[in-house]
């Protein structure tokens, strides 16, 4: 994908609502932006939400708040999004966007270790009640994540794993953790009969898992 290619793909497919634009543009100059997803995943996103029908959503991960807002705009009135994140200063610039879209009533951000919240969740008998999940957080905790995330949702609900290609290091022996993870679990996804599964090699890499 050359510059020239990707800048026409954006051209040509990308319908970002204002509130989008504007806190792509604010994260831009941070120091960790490339933690941010891409805008054509984002929209991808939204419409699996779309096409599904999706109400209830979880993400694990946040950072500034983009994919989050993308997946708020896709859902209904009534829709839902439990965001977790540990940040307090990077979900507080998400939030003003939030609010510009009209979706910040929508997010319920849950500022705490991301599994812990995800364990509340079960624990209070939330299990099989939601229809998408997206997981873009720690590599390490990736493995926690999926299996907590699998017993959330419905049978049909679909969970969207975020850098599963990591920069392509998954394809050469590991040299760190976060890696050797992803590793790890690309294989157990791999086998897992519980799931249907597409690896699809957009951004750094988006794994599809639904629940079967």
């Amino acid at each position: 994908m050359t510059d020239t290619l990707y800048d026409y793909v954006l051209a040509h497919s990308l319908r970002e609502h204002p509130a989008q634009t504007a806190l792509r543009a604010a994260t831009r100059g941070h120091e960790r932006a490339s933690m941010q997803i891409s805008p054509e995943q984002g929209q991808f996103m939204a419409l699996l939400v779309k096409l599904m029908g999706a109400r209830n959503a979880i993400e694990v991960g946040v950072f500034t708040g983009y994919s989050a807002l993308s997946v708020a705009l896709a859902l209904p009135p009534e829709g839902r999004l439990i965001a977790c994140d540990i940040s307090d200063e990077y979900t507080s610039v998400a939030k003003p966007f939030w609010q510009q879209a009209g979706v910040a009533d929508k997010i319920d951000l849950r500022l705490a270790p991301a599994q812990d919240t995800l364990q509340a969740l079960l624990n209070d008998g939330e299990a099989g009640l939601y229809d998408f999940a997206f997981i873009d957080a720690d590599k390490v905790g990736y493995d926690g994540y999926y299996e907590s995330c699998l017993q959330l949702l419905r049978p049909g609900g679909l969970m969207v794993l975020d850098n599963t290609l990591r920069d392509g290091r998954v394809a050469a022996r590991a040299e760190d953790p976060d890696t050797a993870a992803l590793q790890a679990l690309n294989i157990k996804l791999r086998e897992d009969q519980r799931i249907d599964l597409s690896m699809l090699p957009i951004s750094d890499g988006v794994t599809l898992a639904r629940k079967r």
